[in-house]
C-alpha cells in the first residue's frame, strides 16, 4: 500500500517563497508519475504540476508557470514544490499524488493515491 506525507506547508507574507515536500512510502517509487494539486474550500481540486518517474519530464498548470518548480530525488522517496513569488491567491491546501501510468497527466482521477494534504496561507 501506498503512504503519501506532505509536510513544508505555512503562513508567509505575498512575495515569500515556500517548499513543501511529499515523501512516498510503500512501493518502488520510481514505478510513479507524481504530482501536485491544491484544493480551495467549496472548489474543484486544481492541478499544479506533475513530474514524470526519472524526473525528466514536467508540466505545469498556467497558475505556477515561471513561479513553481516541481521536482523529485529518487533516492530520498521525496518529491518537491518549490514556491516563489507566492500570492494570496495560491492560499490553499496542498496534495500530492501517485500516479502508476507511464505518462504525466493533470487529471486527478488518474492518480491512485493522495496525501492528507499540507495547508499554505499567503497573507498580508
Amino acid at each position: 500500500q501506498v503512504r503519501l506525507i506532505e509536510s513544508g506547508g505555512g503562513s508567509v507574507h505575498p512575495g515569500d517563497s515556500l517548499r513543501v515536500s511529499c515523501t512516498f512510502y510503500g512501493r518502488a517509487f520510481t514505478d510513479y508519475v507524481m504530482g501536485w494539486f491544491r484544493q480551495v474550500p467549496g472548489m474543484e481540486r486544481e492541478f499544479i504540476a506533475a513530474i514524470a518517474r526519472w524526473g525528466g519530464t514536467t508540466s505545469y498548470a498556467d497558475s505556477g508557470k515561471g513561479r513553481f518548480t516541481i521536482s523529485r530525488d529518487n533516492s530520498k522517496n521525496t518529491m518537491y514544490l518549490q514556491m516563489d513569488d507566492l500570492k494570496p491567491e495560491d492560499t490553499a491546501t496542498y496534495y500530492c499524488a501517485a500516479n502508476n501510468d507511464r505518462e504525466i497527466t493533470a487529471r486527478p482521477g488518474a492518480y491512485e493515491y493522495w496525501g492528507q494534504g499540507t495547508q499554505v496561507t499567503v497573507s498580508s
